[in-house]
């Protein structure tokens, strides 16, 4: 289904939130499973290369779909295609997929290659499984085992250390200097232990639920962690060049493919850095290569083969060698960062290990003699 574009003179066009209703709020709605998008997405790309119209694929896909969730989405997608709105404004209104999903909709749609989106979601989606597969491989039993030990540590202060105090000044032995600190830790740990538990569940849940805390330890992270903040930044970068390729390689203007493919990056500092690039190439004549390294914090090759580019008349050809570079270095990325992670949530299980030994178990046998010769052994 083509859809005509927006004129150039317009390079920065409403966003694809838009396109919601007015008082629906895509954030109370939960988004599209991502395993059952990649599905779809596969589906998709493949009944539009075969030369069938938007509606028509969908319907046949949500046709006898065993999920009524599915069922009813495909249908209202449907519905807002068939009343004449594009396929990027029928899936917004929805409000169940994510700024990059749309994003990459809105990009097939502009340059009539709806087929291409479809195929490259369904190929991002399965690089971002991986990473989380490899992740979630990498830090569970971690997690668990840390979880466990920190359990062990408050109860070792809770349970053992007391008893340890308590024989001492039964037997009427003064403790060492060392079992005074660790005695004056357990005091601090059986006061303050469900506040202990309830801020790092808390965290937790914060975490997991609650979107700017996740962007504030995300950012907070990638300011202290350089190879997570290459990481993101290369997932961030191989997105918006992707997008960005399939746009302006199909006849978008420069100044409309920017804008198009940074919205795939809401909610990201990058998405207004690059925003502000796109309106300093439209408004001032800047070349692109010179607004990017000027005014976002994307890598400096970057900035280069965009450069080159625009000097050989090649800048479709320069953002998909940047894309590909980008897809390449980040897998090697997930794989060295999975294994740093590894090693970092194993070297904070043996810290907790030492602790609990330390804080419960040394002082016992720092304290035996003592305790023997006050019991008159």
């Amino acid at each position: 289904m083509s859809v005509p574009t927006a004129s150039p003179s317009q390079p920065q066009t409403a966003g694809p939130q838009s396109a919601v209703p007015a008082g629906k709020k895509t954030g109370s709605l939960k988004k599209f499973p991502r395993q059952e998008l990649v599905k779809f997405s596969r589906a998709m790309a493949s009944m539009l290369k075969a030369r069938i119209n938007t509606s028509d694929a969908l319907k046949y896909y949500g046709q006898d779909h065993p999920s009524a969730d599915v069922r009813q989405v495909t249908s209202q997608i449907r519905t807002h295609i068939d009343m004449g709105a594009p396929a990027f404004v029928a899936f917004a209104k929805t409000g169940r997929f994510d700024d990059k999903f749309i994003s990459l909709i809105r990009a097939g749609s502009d340059t009539g290659q709806l087929d291409k989106a479809f195929s490259a979601i369904a190929h991002r989606l399965k690089k971002e499984s991986e990473f989380a597969s490899k992740l979630k491989k990498a830090t569970l039993l971690p997690c668990i085992v840390i979880s466990i030990l920190i359990g062990l540590f408050i109860v070792a202060q809770l349970k053992i250390t007391p008893q340890v105090e308590k024989m001492l000044k039964d037997v009427r032995q003064e403790p060492d200097q060392f079992s005074k600190v660790m005695f004056t830790i357990s005091h601090v740990i059986q006061i303050t232990w469900p506040f202990i538990i309830i801020g790092i569940v808390t965290f937790a849940v914060c975490v997991v639920k609650i979107q700017p805390v996740r962007d504030f330890v995300l950012n907070f992270l990638m300011a202290k962690w350089r190879l997570l903040r290459q990481l993101v930044m290369g997932m961030r970068q191989m997105a918006f060049l992707g997008t960005m390729n399939m746009l302006y390689a199909n006849g978008v203007t420069l100044a409309r493919s920017i804008s198009i493919a940074a919205e795939g990056l809401k909610k990201t500092p990058l998405y207004d850095e690059l925003m502000e690039a796109g309106a300093k190439y439209h408004q001032t004549g800047l070349p692109f290569s010179e607004a990017i390294r000027k005014y976002t914090s994307c890598d400096g090759q970057v900035a280069h083969m965009i450069s080159i580019g625009e000097r050989s008349s090649s800048l479709d050809v320069q953002l998909q060698l940047l894309t590909e570079m980008y897809e390449e270095e980040t897998d090697e990325m997930v794989a060295q960062f999975t294994g740093a992670v590894n090693i970092l949530s194993l070297l904070i299980a043996c810290v907790l290990i030492s602790c609990v030994f330390i804080g419960a178990f040394l002082p016992i046998f720092m304290m035996g003699p003592k305790m023997m010769n006050g019991s008159g052994m």
